[in-house]
């Protein structure tokens, strides 16, 4: 297996651990309260707990701080932005975990992070390609 491969698997591996890590152990209920308000604070508090894991993990595997800097704070804001999205909708479909829609929503919210570690990690490999 090449080098590349190698760090590629450890990175998927690092931002798994820090997905984890920051939707469910480190969520405070400040940061799960009122999550269908735009300006909430919770919510800028666990997408900057991503950002920080995401900027942990790139420089672990030893990506230059100028290029992790804008990935991370890209990050954020999308990350933001999706758990705006599904705060907004769980609580304008008055969706609780004892509804199917709440599920399939949390199901949206986690494939879009997933996707955005893909762009993430797609970012880099075109980065250390170039």
């Amino acid at each position: 297996m090449g080098e590349t491969y190698g760090v590629l698997l450890v990175l998927l591996c690092l931002l798994q651990i820090k997905h984890m890590l920051g939707d469910y152990f480190l969520q405070t209920r400040m940061m799960l309260d009122g999550r269908d308000q735009y300006a909430h604070f919770g919510r800028f508090l666990h997408a900057g707990i991503h950002a920080a894991g995401s900027l942990i993990a790139f420089i672990v595997i030893g990506a230059p701080l100028g290029f992790v800097i804008p990935l991370v704070l890209a990050e954020w804001v999308v990350h933001f932005h999706i758990d705006w999205w599904k705060g907004r909708h769980t609580s304008d479909q008055n969706l609780t975990p004892a509804d199917a829609g709440y599920w399939r929503a949390s199901g949206v919210d986690q494939a879009l992070h997933q996707l955005t570690y893909i762009a993430m990690i797609w970012v880099w490999l075109m980065m250390i390609a170039a």
